[in-house]
């Protein structure tokens, strides 16, 4: 299995929205699964780096729900996703384990992890337009005719 491309489709499932993922597994159904580790909600630990280089520390905590199932055919898959969405981490993972499946992946790859990519570039670009909209320009104003006040 290529892990890059895994890495991409379990980024994509983890961003995506949940009824977009719920609204998929109604129209895509797999083999049958069960739980290695059930849905779960807890706390993750953010370190940051000042710089991005500097001595890194401990910047807060963040809640994330993850799971992990076995498909009958023997293939393992795991969500994680931020918040607090059992159900979103239990579809991220059913969909990890069919997108290994040599049957299935590719065809998932195509019909949902494709759109699902276009669709949170849509939201990126979106989300940067509102940004740029609020930006302010800083700048210094001196006072005086000698920049004295």
């Amino acid at each position: 299995m290529d892990n890059e491309k895994r890495k991409v489709w379990m980024r994509t499932l983890a961003l995506s929205d949940r009824d977009d993922l719920r609204h998929f597994a109604g129209q895509f159904p797999g083999p049958e699964y069960s739980f290695l580790r059930a849905p779960e909600v807890g706390l993750v630990m953010i370190r940051g780096r000042i710089s991005g280089d500097g001595a890194a520390f401990n910047l807060g905590e963040m809640t994330v729900s993850r799971c992990v199932v076995r498909t009958v055919t023997g293939l393992v898959g795991y969500g994680f996703v931020a918040g607090r969405s059992r159900e979103h981490a239990e579809l991220a993972a059913y969909f990890d384990a069919m997108l290994q499946d040599e049957k299935t992946g590719p065809e998932l790859e195509t019909k949902l992890i494709a759109p699902l990519e276009s669709k949170l570039r849509t939201r990126r670009v979106e989300q940067d337009t509102a940004t740029r909209t609020t930006a302010v320009d800083f700048f210094t104003l001196v006072r005086g005719e000698d920049g004295h006040e």
